[in-house]
């Protein structure tokens, strides 16, 4: 039995004067209102109501009864009321996790336009490149780099970045340059710890062709900008993705390698427990993001 319910149609009845028009109030049948009341009152173990076939009163209990299912019913009511009222005006903490590199490079000024646009939301953002439990942390949301996207939560894809592999002109000065993925293994390179396969990185070439080979380690690092450091003090070879080295080989500081080659793609994730009961502080976010990295990214 549904006692919330139950308790909804007891009042109904006793407010209506009527089993007829406290059926008619709540949408359903007489003979539900029936079912209600006897569920009721058997799971009591009490009378609440003396019926006739023209009239009824309450008994003692159904007194005591009235006036505490009442006060539950407009307590339940104006909860929701207020949840309602709530998810219109979206307020309160919004706990956000994301990769550091990209957290800084490309979050944080997007940050002040989503304050000026919702100033009743506080946000609360942490930046780590450890992949997190997102319900076990308690985040609302996370941003994540990801080929494969989330097997656990829904994930929304913001933007697509390309990994490119690049060295410093005054690097390939010294070292020359490598022309096949192979000749990688004669290079100092700087691996990514967090990576599966940290040293051992895989191209495609234009026909679609596998080439996997093993590099030789200079320096493991677990973020980005450490590693794009080490390329441009010329003392290695990176692979990483464009929207942390974009602008550098833009500006010639960083040159690309292997063009005939490819790394595989990555895809900016949003990423948030479920889609059913999604609150309208996430979905706001989730919007805002996907609008300002739209179309194409501005590191490509």
């Amino acid at each position: 039995m549904d006692r919330l319910r139950a308790y909804e149609v007891f009042t109904a009845v006793v407010a209506r004067g009527g089993f007829a028009r406290a059926a008619d109030a709540l949408d359903t049948s007489p003979a539900n209102v029936t079912r209600y009341i006897t569920e009721l009152e058997a799971h009591l173990g009490t009378r609440l109501l003396n019926r006739t076939s023209r009239r009824f009163s309450l008994t003692e209990a159904g007194e005591a009864l009235y006036d505490r299912a009442r006060a539950i019913i407009e307590d339940v009511t104006e909860a929701e009321a207020l949840a309602t009222a709530t998810a219109a005006r979206p307020r309160g903490r919004l706990r956000i996790n994301a990769p550091v590199s990209f957290g800084i490079h490309h979050l944080a000024p997007l940050w002040p336009r989503f304050m000026t646009a919702w100033p009743d939301i506080e946000l609360d953002i942490v930046l780590g490149d450890r992949v997190v439990d997102i319900v076990e942390e308690g985040f609302d949301l996370a941003i994540r780099i990801s080929r494969g996207g989330s097997q656990t939560h829904v994930a929304r894809k913001l933007a697509v970045s390309h990994n490119i592999v690049c060295a410093s002109p005054d690097y390939i000065a010294r070292n020359g340059a490598p022309t096949v993925p192979a000749g990688l293994s004669h290079h100092r390179c700087v691996v990514y710890s967090y990576a599966a396969m940290a040293e051992e990185w895989s191209f495609t070439d234009d026909a679609g062709k596998l080439h996997s080979t093993r590099v030789r380690a200079a320096m493991q690092v677990n973020n980005g900008d450490t590693a794009r450091e080490a390329a441009l003090a010329g003392q290695a070879i990176i692979w990483q993705p464009t929207f942390l080295i974009g602008d550098d080989l833009r500006a010639g500081r960083l040159i690309r390698l292997l063009p005939g080659y490819s790394l595989p793609d990555i895809d900016i994730l949003a990423v948030y427990p479920s889609r059913r009961h999604l609150g309208a502080k996430v979905r706001l976010m989730v919007d805002f993001l996907a609008d300002a990295f739209g179309g194409m990214p501005a590191w490509d």
